[in-house]
């Protein structure tokens, strides 16, 4: 039982460094972009919000909050633009970590977009009759 105890001291005093040191590498990280990506949000959130939550460290370029495309709510993050780098650090600073419509809110800098490879060519050869044939599989009736 003691063993126990004091196995369990030892990963409690350890998570509790180790969250201190993942929490400095996620903010040490230098911005290489005005980009910024904003995590957290809550559903109800819309672009305007984040702009008024944004607008007083530095002069927005563009606000997005992405959305569902069909219930057209919030998906829980967003892009927010400065038009310099230094404005985006101190919005990063100063709303990382904060409340905003009761949900706290993570900025980290947002990556490029990577290239989504195009679809492979619906191809769809005749049969010898002439006929396409339907690749349904399923039971009508």
């Amino acid at each position: 039982m003691a063993f126990v105890s004091s196995f369990r001291r030892v990963l409690s005093s350890g998570s509790s460094i180790l969250q201190c040191q993942l929490a400095s590498v996620r903010y040490s990280s230098t911005l290489t972009s005005p980009k910024l990506f904003v995590s957290g949000l809550s559903r109800l959130t819309t672009d305007e919000k984040l702009k008024e939550a944004f607008a007083p460290f530095g002069q927005l370029v563009d606000v997005k909050v992405i959305t569902d495309r069909e219930t057209r709510r919030s998906k829980g993050y967003g892009f927010v633009t400065y038009t310099t780098i230094e404005e985006a650090e101190k919005a990063r600073e100063g709303l990382n970590a904060k409340f905003l419509d009761g949900w706290v809110i993570f900025i980290d800098p947002a990556k490029p977009r990577e290239p989504r490879p195009p679809p492979p060519p619906q191809q769809q050869q005749p049969s010898e009759t002439g006929f396409r044939t339907n690749k349904t599989v399923g039971w009508c009736g």
